[in-house]
């Protein structure tokens, strides 16, 4: 059997492009560099998508105004990402990966479950990142006329997944690099998209739309906080683990967020205009936001368009790769962190064609159903990690990160209860009428009055916000003892 130390890879390199050879070792003193502004980066590249502008479509929907919309879409997005943020912060302190952090909650081997949890997460997102990615180059060429059947979704399927999974696989230093250079570009190619198609927004409509009631705007708010920054808490350490121990912690937590939150506001801002503004046109977009706002630009900017797309797509793809491996890692899986990112390389392309050739007219639908339920396990997951991070006064002992006989022991029952706990509970209410395998969800809706499977909170999403209050809860009312004891044995 591989040697855990040698699959964590301990001793690492961080000379630019080399394979990053650290895993989900703690980072060597050495070896951490840098300032909290430069996660700006990272963060902002990855969140840079035509997904933003979708985003607008699909609160809409919810049948709530423009002004209730702009309120509680920018106020979901920043609030999963100040998530993100808090949780940063506890890479600084431990150095490792948010995964291997996760253990001193739940245990060694009791972190598996959520390490599982994390990794099918990361697979989900980078998948569709690439497929949302290979529709855009087939629609944009379709556009220009020069085909855009089997033969250049596969050139573009090939493309784009060599591009994330190079990324993933060289690792840490070339994804910051990359990253800066995605930022530059997608940022000005941005403005230039949205000065195009400025004129395709009558505000007059848009801001004169009915207002609705609180369930959608509770249900408009958890979109956008499981759309958005609760998809990225479990990788949130990921990246500022390899920051000095005296780094500035709030720093560490508002770089983070604002990176993370600043292209998705001014895209959803933007996406609210334009859905507000025409009930076709927000129909297109929530359908099929590339080729609807393809539709909207002239054609000499069609090809920077889908540049535009694809790089913020392959951002975000590039991030999702990276932690998926990390997260395979964690989970128990013994390989060289490279390898893991490979595997997950392929798992990704074989998702891709799969869902390009042989289902893209579903998937958008399928993998709001996905989000929806991996969601409520990441909220479970998010509410211990916090309710223990809250808790400690001390950074994580590195050596016992890696021994089920260390202090954080082996399997912590706590945690894992609530976490199942708050799943069972956070599932009961959800409903999901996006996938037909998700059907058996909701089922608590009707028990705690709340209308059933039909009723007006149906599609709120309550059980998202419910998994993680709750799971934070049971974790800071009954961890406290035990984290106390093992920080005094620190000591």
């Amino acid at each position: 059997m591989i040697d855990e130390r040698f699959a964590l890879g301990e001793t690492g390199s961080v000379a630019t492009l080399r394979v990053e050879e650290n895993g989900i070792n703690v980072i060597a003193a050495h070896e951490r560099r840098g300032r909290p502004r430069g996660l700006f980066w990272p963060w902002f590249g990855a969140n840079v998508s035509v997904f933003g502008i979708g985003f607008g479509a699909y609160i809409l929907a919810s049948t709530i105004s423009f002004w209730q919309a702009l309120a509680v879409g920018v106020l979901g997005i920043v609030a999963s990402f100040w998530l993100c943020g808090v949780i940063a912060t506890a890479g600084k302190r431990g150095s490792a990966p948010t995964m291997i952090l996760s253990r001193a909650a739940y245990g060694i081997r009791g972190n598996r479950l959520p390490s599982t949890f994390s990794w099918l997460l990361c697979v989900g997102w980078e998948t569709v990142l690439t497929v949302t990615a290979v529709l855009a180059t087939s629609t944009v060429v379709q556009r220009l006329g020069w085909g855009g059947g089997t033969a250049v979704k596969l050139v573009a399927t090939l493309v784009v997944a060599a591009l994330i999974i190079a990324g993933g696989v060289m690792g840490f230093d070339l994804i910051m690099r990359l990253q800066r250079y995605i930022t530059f570009v997608t940022a000005l190619l941005t403005v230039v998209f949205m000065a195009l198609t400025l004129n395709h927004v009558q505000w007059h409509v848009a801001s004169h739309l009915p207002a609705g009631g609180l369930a959608s705007l509770v249900g408009g708010f958890l979109l956008l906080v499981t759309g958005f920054g609760l998809g990225w808490v479990n990788t949130a350490a990921d990246y500022s683990r390899y920051l000095p121990r005296n780094a500035s912690t709030k720093g560490v937590m508002w770089w983070t967020t604002l990176g993370g939150a600043v292209a998705p506001i001014l895209l959803f801002v933007f996406g609210l205009l334009l859905a507000g503004s025409s009930p076709s046109l927000r129909s297109a977009i929530g359908a099929n936001p590339v080729g609807a706002l393809a539709n909207l630009l002239p054609s000499w900017f069609l090809v920077p368009f889908a540049v535009t797309a694809i790089l913020g797509l392959v951002g975000g793809a590039v991030l999702d790769i990276y932690s998926s491996g990390l997260s395979m890692l964690s989970a128990g899986v013994r390989i060289p962190r490279f390898a893991a990112a490979a595997v997950d390389g392929v798992i990704m392309l074989v998702g891709t064609v799969y869902i390009v050739f042989a289902n893209a007219n579903s998937f958008l639908i399928q993998f709001q159903g996905f989000l929806t339920t991996v969601g409520v396990l990441i909220a479970a997951w998010c509410g211990v990690f916090l309710g223990d991070l809250v808790l400690r006064r001390e950074n994580y002992v590195d050596a016992d990160l890696y021994s089920t006989t260390g202090r954080y022991g082996d399997v912590r029952p706590v945690p894992f209860v609530a976490t199942v706990l708050a799943t069972f509970v956070g599932w009961g209410l959800v409903t999901n009428g996006y996938a037909s395998w998700l059907t058996w969800q909701g089922y608590l809706l009707k028990p705690f009055g709340l209308g059933g499977k039909s009723g007006g909170w149906a599609f709120a999403d309550l059980g998202v916000l419910v998994a993680l209050a709750l799971s934070f809860s049971i974790t800071a009312l009954f961890s406290a003892r035990e984290i106390r004891r093992q920080e005094v044995l620190a000591h």
